[in-house]
């Protein structure tokens, strides 16, 4: 009676499991730094430590997911809103200086959210920017075939001329 595909169960069971693991928390994201370990880190990272980097970025990760809720009302994946969410806080962990006055979270949560908006707005000069080249096409087809029955219109008349 109900024809289901395969892919659109796992895909519904993918972000369900997702969901429900965030609901319920604890085990699917590490816990937050606190803020003395977060000085801490920075600094190191500061001074060029890798492993510093990578565990700022790994304790953050549910912000990442806490700012992507935002966005699920849009037509992109979850697994996407957290890729890019994960971007987003790559580059403010690569940038942020604590000499701002702004904590971690904060500077990292704008840079998540700009991270989710370059998208939306990338995805929605793709479609009016192929709107445009489908309408400006449109006119250069229906142009040229308006051209081409003129030019055969002008060869048969010739035509016709020269037969008389």
């Amino acid at each position: 009676m109900f024809a289901f595909s395969i892919g659109g169960i796992l895909a519904f069971l993918n972000s369900a499991i997702f969901l429900v693991g965030y609901i319920s928390n604890n085990t699917l994201f590490p816990e937050p730094l606190s803020s003395e370990e977060e000085r801490k880190y920075l600094e190191l990272m500061k001074n060029g430590d890798e492993e510093a980097r990578n565990i700022l970025i790994e304790r953050n990760l549910r912000l990442v997911a806490h700012v992507c809720k935002k966005y699920t009302a849009t037509r992109v994946e979850q697994d996407d809103l957290i890729s890019i969410g994960s971007i987003g806080l790559i580059k403010g962990i690569n940038i942020f200086d604590s000499w701002k006055g702004v904590r971690l979270a904060t500077y990292v949560s704008r840079c998540i959210d700009n991270a989710h908006l370059t998208l939306r707005n990338y995805m929605t000069y793709s479609k009016q920017h192929l709107r445009h080249y489908k309408g400006k096409y449109r006119q250069t087809i229906q142009y040229n075939l308006q051209t081409l029955a003129e030019l055969y219109q002008k060869q048969t008349s010739r035509q016709q001329q020269k037969t008389r």
